[in-house]
């Protein structure tokens, strides 16, 4: 009997449903080729309404045949494939309509029968993106596209997806220029053939394309290519610097100089800079998915925030794409995945993105110390969930628990802390392997040793916890199975690695620069550290510490601040408030709020001040902090 029939079988005998219970009947993959090659062809010219339109043959034999659409995303890490966007599906064969049936248990599977003298079906189908943010990202704008493969084809299941092979075409707006790893065989008008691949290099192969548009070489002569494909909302934000391009291309040589390998071909940074086309970071194994505002060259200065996202997405190829926890590599996109080890997928990653940002130029060493100590802050007193219910393990399940939906309470609830609490963790990694060695080894060696290997290679080399402890103990011999679980499994703030590295979190009422431009970012004022509330544009409400002074007061997110002390609001006159109490402990912060139709005066009698972090030096410790920070 087959698994899944007999998994429905049990199901059936469990429940009691008899003939009522619905099976889902999906073959399973195998690992065997499949007889045949895919072939895809997108339309992506329809940017008026936003909608590609997909013509796609399948080879098949008469009997059934069940096609998927990708459900289970890598860089997901969570079942999210935009099934709720496919429409017009019709399916041939031997030129006549054929019929379809969802699969009532798997709603990403669709079952034909394929009939006899038929050896393929020819399939339609369009994929409606999103028209604004509320039906998810918008992917298509008058300049500019994003066409991610999982979103516009259907494969055949029953195979690895590794074993499938596929060969597309996609006919772009007229003179619109197109960023991919995808290799061009040919190209007639505005259409492009592509060369053949296999299906899950395809899925892992996305396309930026635009009316505006520069490619730009980030290792000129080198026989792996790197560039980086950029789209913007006007041809003046293509604008770069010569020093904006160098430190572009620092990031390439402190990436091999850090691993000592790579594991792709050539490599395409694809880079958006757009306030239509919605913002992205997600990464593959020859190119990224980066997407930021249109100033990020012109208005350099007010980005720093966003210029760790290429040095994050990049390290994925080595760390996430080329290595990669064995629970989350599947044979195929419906087969669902493990997000056990994504604080070394997310959590180094995060790590090496702020040590890359930092190495290459893309912030200055006190711009990285700035960032760096708001991440702490977050642990040390920003995430009462981790002290009394929840621990970093657990946010591994978060992609599958919460998709990235808003949350009411993010800082008491957590959500994909793997990757910032993840960060924290390996900085501590950092220090203790200093101390261990005497300042010989860091973590430097960890990542040579551990993702630096088998240069040129970009097979998935899969890995376990065991695997990661072995990797440490051969650089350092300890307890390192224990010291990771206690801190992967444990309560409490996550900074030491701060002390072990010469350095201590501590706050004052001077936002660093980097505070400020957080605050311009969001458009309203973070007071998590004092009042304990966390504020967007005109006084919304974004967040509210758990337990903190505003909580108690009555605050919570969803409100509205109208008015600060009698005075209309302001960010500034929310902070003022706060100084004044400071001054004078008799006198509360006093807030006028509007929750649904209701005001009311709410009153948070606190009285410490303004309190922004900073990281200071431990005097009389080595800097091993800026050490890590300083450029190879």
């Amino acid at each position: 009997m087959k698994a899944s029939r007999l998994a429905s079988a049990i199901l059936v005998s469990t429940l009691g449903l008899g003939s009522f219970a619905a099976l889902a009947d999906v073959p399973a993959p195998q690992d065997i080729p499949f007889d045949g090659t895919l072939k895809i062809s997108v339309d992506a010219t329809d940017i008026a309404h936003r909608i590609f339109r997909v013509r796609e043959v399948v080879p098949a034999r008469p009997g059934p045949l069940t096609l998927l659409y990708p459900q289970w995303l890598p860089g997901n890490h969570s079942p999210t494939g935009p099934i709720d966007k496919l429409a017009g599906l019709v399916v041939k064969a031997n030129g006549k309509v054929v019929p379809w049936k969802r699969d009532p248990l798997n709603v990403y599977a669709f079952h034909i029968d394929v009939p006899q003298g038929a050896s393929e079906v020819d399939v339609a189908f369009q994929f409606l993106s999103a028209q604004d943010t509320r039906q998810g990202r918008v992917v298509m704008t008058p300049e500019m596209l994003n066409l991610q493969w999982n979103t516009v084809s259907l494969y055949p299941a029953g195979y690895f997806a590794s074993r499938i092979k596929a060969e597309t075409s996609v006919t772009f707006p007229a003179g619109w220029q197109f960023g991919s790893a995808l290799e061009v065989a040919s190209r007639s008008g505005d259409t492009v053939q592509f060369k053949p691949i296999d299906y899950d290099d395809l899925v892992d192969s996305p396309i930026y394309a635009g009316k505006y548009f520069k490619r730009v070489d980030l290792d000129p002569g080198a026989k792996t290519p790197v560039f980086i494909n950029i789209v913007a909302d006007d041809p003046k934000y293509l604008e770069i610097t010569p020093e904006q391009l160098k430190i572009h291309q620092n990031l390439v040589q402190q990436m091999y100089k850090l691993y000592g390998a790579h594991h792709y071909d050539h490599y395409d940074f694809l880079f958006s800079l757009s306030e239509k086309m919605s913002g992205n970071g997600l990464e593959h194994h020859r190119s990224s998915e980066n997407g930021v505002g249109p100033g990020y060259f012109t208005e350099w200065d007010k980005n720093v925030t966003s210029r760790d996202l290429l040095a994050h997405e990049y390290n994925h190829s080595w760390d996430g794409k080329y290595r990669r926890g064995a629970d989350l590599s599947t044979p195929s996109f419906n087969v669902p995945m493990q997000d056990s080890l994504l604080w070394v997928y997310e959590g180094q990653t995060q790590f090496w993105g702020y040590v890359m940002a930092a190495r290459s130029g893309l912030w200055k060493q006190d711009e990285a110390l700035d960032m760096l100590a708001n991440v702490a802050a977050t642990y040390d007193k920003g995430r009462p969930g981790l002290e009394q219910w929840r621990n970093i393990q657990d946010t591994t399940n978060d992609p599958v628990i919460a998709m990235r939906r808003p949350l009411p309470y993010r800082n008491y609830q957590m959500s994909e802390d793997y990757y910032s609490g993840g960060q924290m963790i390996w900085l501590d990694v950092d220090g203790k392997l200093r101390d261990l060695t005497g300042d010989k080894r860091s973590i430097d060696d960890f990542a040579r040793a551990f993702f630096g290997v088998k240069n040129g290679e970009w097979d998935v080399n899969t890995y376990t916890f065991e695997d990661v402890v072995k990797t440490l103990n051969d650089i350092a011999p300890y307890d390192w199975a224990s010291y990771l679980r206690e801190r992967l499994d444990g309560h409490g703030p996550l900074i030491g690695g701060f002390a072990a590295n010469g350095w201590k979190l501590v706050y004052n009422d001077k936002p660093s620069a980097v505070s400020k431009a957080l605050e311009t970012r969001t458009g309203g004022a973070n007071l998590t550290y004092s009042l304990g509330v966390s504020l967007g544009k005109g006084g919304d409400i974004i967040d509210v510490l758990w337990d903190g002074p505003a909580f108690k007061a009555g605050l919570s997110p969803g409100m509205k601040i109208i008015a600060v002390n009698g005075k209309e609001y302001s960010s500034d006159a929310v902070k003022d408030a706060v100084t004044a109490a400071a001054k004078d402990k008799s006198q509360p912060v006093e807030l006028l709020v509007k929750n649904f139709d209701e005001y009311k005066t709410l009153r948070i009698d606190y009285h410490d001040g303004l309190k922004y972090p900073h990281l200071e030096r431990i005097a009389g410790k080595p800097d091993r902090l800026s050490e890590l920070l300083k450029a190879r």
